[in-house]
């Protein structure tokens, strides 16, 4: 998902060359977490709404769940911390959850959709 890649301040300490192989590698890990109920990674389903990533390299991220009484809600933020922390130039990682706008099939990338069946 194009709008959920990292973002730094203008005046940022990490290069633009810096910031791209970070993001890389913060969609890789993002990738190596799936909702256990669904075979495709919480990336791909367009779970992850927003990516910041500090000075400091710490990484703020804003994600959803397929549904508020999601069973694994309470683990699924551990999940994706332990995953991103990772990457050896990450220095933290926060993960909050979130419900607005609530996740729909829609917000789901074309590869989930084919992984789904859903077209």
């Amino acid at each position: 998902m194009d709008d959920a890649v990292p973002t730094a301040a203008a005046a940022s300490a990490l290069s633009q060359a810096e910031l791209d192989a970070l993001t890389d590698q913060l969609i890789e890990k993002l990738k190596t977490v799936y909702d256990p109920e669904i075979p495709v990674d919480i990336y791909e389903l367009g779970l992850i709404y927003k990516v910041d990533v500090s000075d400091e390299r710490q990484v703020a991220i804003d994600m959803t769940l397929t549904a508020p009484g999601c069973p694994v809600a309470g683990e699924m933020p551990e999940w994706v911390k332990e995953a991103v922390m990772q990457i050896p130039s990450v220095t933290d990682c926060t993960v909050n959850i979130v419900f607005d706008p609530p996740w729909d099939p829609s917000l789901m990338s074309d590869e989930a959709r084919l992984e789904l069946n859903m077209f």
